[in-house]
């Protein structure tokens, strides 16, 4: 099906986003004296999706966009001790633990011993915190390079192919989000794996659809019968 197998990282490799909206459930909590539950998670995607074109996605930006929201609720009336509240928070999510997702390792482990493919991580997000997530994991030995980019846009899908020496018709995605690892693979002319994860983060909403170059599965180790 392909020459080279290109995997996404977060909720594809390990679960990221549960960990992300506990503290948003938090968040919630500490500003409910002043919104309902609903108004604080939409005022943060107004927030988020507003600071995407200087932020970027990652652990940092999503920290500003916490502490912008809670004072944008609170109409400027939270504290100073809430506020550092709430920047510990995202920075706790800095250090979340990347255990592998069940059946990730193992199935990573039968790919690279096969022989037959090429396998790289293309991710997005902040370089630091991607670098360290990956060393956490302990999956680095399975991949030849970890491609870390601002955005999986159109541009960045050819340029890893680039790099890789690959046309894309060669170039098999794998990864969670339809949006982010699926549309814009299938776009070039590669093939994806799509498999959803329980929780998407309301920014990679996006509608699913068929295709003749598009699978899904639902559990990681399914990759097995399509490429072994």
């Amino acid at each position: 099906m392909s020459r080279l197998i290109a995997f996404d990282a977060d909720d594809t490799l390990w679960d990221c986003q549960s960990h992300f909206e506990k503290v948003i459930d938090r968040c919630c909590e500490i500003l409910s004296p002043y919104a309902d539950e609903q108004t604080v998670r939409d005022s943060l995607y107004q927030t988020e999706t507003a600071n995407m074109a200087d932020l970027g996605f990652g652990t940092k930006a999503f920290t500003l966009s916490l502490v912008e929201n809670a004072v944008k609720v609170t109409g400027g009336a939270i504290s100073a001790d809430t506020v550092l509240q709430i920047q510990m928070m995202g920075r706790e999510l800095l250090h979340l633990p990347a255990t592998p997702l069940p059946g990730v390792e193992q199935t990573l482990r039968v790919l690279a011993d096969d022989g037959r493919y090429r396998m790289v991580v293309f991710t997005k997000g902040e370089l630091l915190d991607q670098q360290a997530k990956m060393h956490r994991s302990g999956l680095n030995r399975y991949f030849e390079r970890v491609f870390i980019v601002s955005d999986k846009t159109k541009e960045a899908y050819r340029q890893m192919c680039a790099d890789c020496r690959v046309m894309p018709e060669d170039v098999v995605m794998v990864g969670n989000s339809f949006k982010s690892d699926i549309v814009p693979a299938l776009s070039i002319g590669a093939s994806a794996v799509y498999i959803p994860f329980h929780i998407t983060w309301a920014l990679e909403h996006a509608e699913t659809f068929d295709h003749d170059r598009l699978y899904q599965i639902e559990r990681f180790e399914e990759l097995l019968k399509l490429f072994i």
